[in-house]
Formats: C-alpha cells, sequence, structure tokens
C-alpha cells in the first residue's frame, strides 16, 4: 500500500517533527488540533524546524566532498554520494514542507481523504480513547491508523479504532532527522499488510525501521532509556545533587554528550511529567514518583517545558 495523504494528530515535539520530516520527504501532511490555542503552540515548533532544516543543509554544503560523520541521517545516508544539486533540491523541499503542512480544526477535513494518521497526543489514555471513537466516522476505510505513544500498547487500544487489523504503533525519537529512529510494533490482531506498509512507510521518510517481534511496554528505545532518566529525576527529587551535577557527572563518566536533564528538555517535561504520573506511587505524598512529579511541575506550571519553549531545566 503506497501513502500519499498524512494526518499527524498533535502538534507537540514529536507530532510537529513527524510532520515536517514527512513533509520533506514529499508527503502531503496535515496535523490535526483541537483548538486555536494549540495552532499557537504548534506554529512556532514549526518555524524552529524549519530554520533547524536550512541550518543542517548548511552543514551539509559545507561537507560536501569531506568526511562528515555528523551528516543527519534523516536526510540521507549516502552522504558520499551528494552534490550541489542534491543540496539544492534539500532547500526546496524545505520551503514546500514549511509552505505546504496545513493546520486543521475540522474533523471531517483532516481525515477524510487520510491514508494513513499518526496519533501523536499526550500519553493519556482517556483522551486517546475519546480520540480514536470520535474520529471513525470520518476515516476512510483502507487508512492506517498507528500511535506514537511512548509507554501504552497497541492493544489497549485496538478495539476503540474500529479497525483493529490496521492499527499498530509506530514510534519515533526525538529530533528525527538525526535520531532517525522507527520502532513498528503491532498486536495480535494487526494485518501483516498494514504492518509492511508502515515499515515501508518508515523507509520512505528517512528512518531506519525497526521492527518489533512482540508488544513491548516502552518499546526497544524507552525500555532503555525511561529508567535511565527516572534514576536521575530520583537523584533530584532526593536532592542527592542537582540536574547540573547530575547531568555532569553522566557525562564525565561516560563520555556522552547529553546528560539526562538535557534529555529531558528535549523530550519535553511534559511528556516526562505524563510518563511519570502513570507509574504507581505518583498520587501518593512522600513517594519519590510524587516528588519527581512535584518537580517537573513546578517547571511546566513557568512555562518551562523544555527545548520548544525556550527553557525547561536549563535555557535555550
Amino acid at each position: 500500500m503506497k501513502f500519499k495523504n498524512i494526518v499527524v494528530a498533535g502538534g507537540g515535539v514529536l507530532g510537529s517533527q513527524i510532520a515536517f520530516q514527512s513533509a520533506f520527504k514529499g508527503f502531503c501532511v496535515k496535523i490535526w488540533l483541537r483548538s486555536e490555542a494549540s495552532i499557537g503552540r504548534t506554529q512556532p515548533k514549526l518555524d524552529r524546524l524549519y530554520q533547524i532544516y536550512l541550518k543542517e543543509v548548511e552543514g551539509l554544503e559545507a561537507h560536501l566532498g569531506k568526511d562528515y560523520p555528523d551528516c543527519p541521517r534523516g536526510f540521507t545516508n549516502e552522504f558520499s554520494k551528494l552534490t550541489e544539486a542534491d543540496i539544492q533540491q534539500f532547500r526546496q523541499k524545505i520551503e514546500e514542507a514549511y509552505k505546504n503542512i496545513k493546520l486543521e480544526l475540522c474533523e471531517a477535513e483532516a481525515f477524510q481523504d487520510a491514508d494513513l494518521v499518526i496519533e501523536a497526543m499526550a500519553e493519556n489514555r482517556e483522551e486517546k480513547v475519546a480520540f480514536y471513537k470520535r474520529i471513525r466516522e470520518y476515516l476512510p476505510e483502507h487508512t492506517i491508523l498507528v500511535t506514537n505513544s511512548s509507554t501504552l500498547l497497541p492493544s489497549m487500544f485496538a478495539e476503540d479504532t474500529g479497525r483493529p487489523d490496521r492499527y499498530l504503533a509506530l514510534h519515533f525519537a526525538n529530533n528525527i532527522w538525526r535520531g532517525n529512529t522507527a520502532e513498528i510494533m503491532g498486536h495480535e490482531g494487526t494485518s501483516q499488510e498494514a504492518y509492511d506498509a508502515v515499515v515501508e512507510f518508515a523507509g520512505e521518510i528517512g528512518m531506519v525501521p525497526l521492527p518489533l517481534k512482540k508488544e513491548q511496554p516502552g518499546y526497544i528505545l524507552n525500555s532503555m532509556l525511561v529508567p535511565f532518566l527516572s534514576a536521575a529525576e530520583a537523584l533530584w527529587a532526593n536532592d542527592v545533587a542537582d540536574p547540573e551535577t547530575i547531568d555532569n557527572t553522566w557525562k564525565l563518566g561516560t563520555g556522552s554528550p547529553l546528560g539526562p536533564f538535557q534529555i529531558l528538555d528535549i523530550v519535553g517535561l511534559m511528556t516526562a511529567y505524563q510518563i511519570v504520573l502513570a507509574k504507581p506511587g505518583a498520587q501518593e505524598p512522600g513517594t519519590v514518583m510524587y516528588k519527581i512529579a512535584a518537580k517537573l511541575k513546578e517547571y511546566i506550571d513557568a512555562g518551562k517545558t523544555g527545548v520548544n519553549a525556550g527553557e525547561g531545566i536549563y535555557k535555550y
């Protein structure tokens, strides 16, 4: 199955990235949003991505004919073969992507011609269920629906979608034009045709498809990443050390370019907060999870939600 029309439901950190990368790779893209306020929050993210992608092209151009290990893999996996003509084509594709992404509030307009819907909403089970049930009447029969949920399993929602055979998970990492992973995870009722179509789409937008053989909360990446970030958050919540010291310890000890709190800023503190709230003990005063949630909430309430807001744990 070949996709043409892509709808991303949600314009958050990852939703905006998925939309921009898909448009950059030539797909017709809409972002469905719930309100005018959502448009006001999403458009600056697209503006920022537009500038980032143009900056990446400058880096590609500056390194033509040279070694470039830092090449953005979501642009190309054959950097050594790039020409000046390819660079100019990249710039044209960025301009077209930025100009042609449509922000849509009307559900009928957004979903009526969708080949693939990518749900990239907050980690809230009730909101996802309500969304799936609401859009059923607008989706063409052939539409495949995927979730970018970081922690929730597709089997939890399959029946709510009204198309369990055409429902699965497609999970992206942050900064997808660089961290170009696409984890594909079905449930027992997912058809092989739908699964294969999503794997193909992931490759077409410059990702490396990473198929999972069975359902796993957190997929592959977050099964490793979330415990790491949680350990750092626990050190912070228990007043063992401040975020800067924790980050510095990790970077000095491992050679990693980023510490856990720098990663949290990239992920977005709202996403981190939702993940913490879903854990046992998050509602019980005095527990570590409760303390972590309270600390994250302070930043969120102050508008410090991460890189896209210009400030999170750190200023940008």
